[in-house]
C-alpha cells in the first residue's frame, strides 16, 4: 500500500514538474499575443487575460509594405536553405556511413568542428567572401551562410540515422542493379522521412530566426528578413518603441513555426531518437 501512494505521489510530482516548465516556456508567447491586442497604456498595464481585442497592430504590421514584403524574403530563404542543406546532407550521410573510405571519422570531426564556431568569429571571413562572390545584399548571401552552419547538424542526424538502416536494403539494391543515386533517393529517402523532417525543421527555424547574418549582409529595406525588420521597428528612445506593433509581428513570425513543430511532432521525435537504442 505504501509503495503504491510513493508512486502515486512521484507522479503527480512529475506531471507538477512538468506542468511548470511548460508554463515557463509558453507564458512569453503568450503574453506576448495578450499585449498584441493592446493599446495606448494598455500595453503598459499587467494582463494576464485579454482585455480588449484590437487589431490596429496588426493592421500597422500588414498594412504596410517592407514587413509583408520581409516575410516572403525569410520564406524563400528559409526554405532554400533547407533545400541545399537536405540534398548536401543526405548524399554526404551516404558516403560517410556507407562508403568506407580513409579518414572518415576524421573528416566527421572536422564537420562537427565547424558548429563549434559562433557566428561572430566567421563573420569577418563571411563577409569578405560573400563581397568575393558578388553577393553582398543578395538573398544568396544568407542562403549560403545559414546552409555553411546548419549543415555539421543535419549531417551527423542523417549519418546515424543512415548508419542504422539495415545493410541487406542496400545489398539487395545493388544486386538488382541499382546505381548510389538510386539507393539514396529510391531506397533511403523514404526510410529517413522522421531524420529528413527533423533536421529540415530546425534549419528552417533556424534560418527563419537568425539575425546577425541577416543584419550584416543587407543594405536595403527589400531585402531585409523578419527579424531585422523587427528590430528596425524600434524607435530612438524606450518611450518611442512601438511595443504593441512589434508584439504583433513577433507573434506572426512566431505562429507559422508553432504549426509545424505541431504537425510534425512525431517526426521530430523519431528523428531526434534515431541511433539512441541499440539493440
Amino acid at each position: 500500500m505504501s509503495g503504491t501512494l510513493a508512486h502515486r505521489l512521484w507522479t503527480i510530482l512529475f506531471y507538477l514538474f512538468v506542468a511548470v516548465i511548460v508554463i515557463f516556456a509558453v507564458f512569453p508567447f503568450y503574453y506576448a499575443i495578450v499585449t498584441s491586442f493592446s493599446t495606448g497604456t494598455a500595453l503598459f498595464e499587467v494582463h494576464y487575460w485579454p482585455v480588449t481585442f484590437d487589431t490596429s497592430n496588426y493592421e500597422t504590421v500588414l498594412g504596410g509594405r517592407q514587413f509583408p514584403r520581409s516575410i516572403v524574403n525569410s520564406v524563400f530563404i528559409a526554405a532554400t536553405t533547407v533545400i541545399f542543406a537536405l540534398f548536401l546532407a543526405v548524399t554526404a550521410s551516404y558516403a560517410l556511413s556507407r562508403v568506407r573510405f580513409r579518414g572518415r571519422g576524421l573528416l566527421l570531426m572536422a564537420i562537427l568542428a565547424v558548429s563549434m564556431f559562433p557566428q561572430i568569429a566567421v563573420l569577418a571571413g563571411m563577409i569578405e567572401m560573400i563581397k568575393f562572390l558578388g553577393l553582398f545584399n543578395t538573398p544568396w548571401a544568407m542562403i549560403i551562410s545559414y546552409t555553411v552552419f546548419t549543415l555539421p547538424f543535419t549531417v551527423w542526424v542523417l549519418t546515424t540515422f543512415m548508419r542504422d538502416l539495415p545493410v541487406e536494403i542496400e545489398e539487395a539494391a545493388i544486386v538488382d542493379g541499382a546505381t548510389p543515386w538510386i539507393i539514396i533517393t529510391k531506397v533511403f529517402l523514404p526510410l529517413l522521412w522522421p531524420a529528413l523532417v527533423t533536421t529540415g525543421l530546425l534549419a528552417f527555424i533556424g534560418a527563419w530566426n537568425e539575425f546577425l547574418f541577416a543584419l550584416t549582409f543587407t543594405l536595403s529595406e527589400d531585402q531585409r528578413t523578419t527579424p531585422v525588420a523587427i528590430a528596425m521597428l524600434s524607435g530612438a528612445s524606450v518611450q518611442e518603441i512601438p511595443w504593441g506593433p512589434i508584439m504583433a509581428a513577433s507573434v506572426i513570425v512566431t505562429v507559422p513555426l508553432v504549426v509545424l513543430v505541431m504537425i510534425f511532432q512525431r517526426k521530430i521525435v523519431a528523428g531526434l531518437t534515431a541511433g539512441g537504442v541499440k539493440g
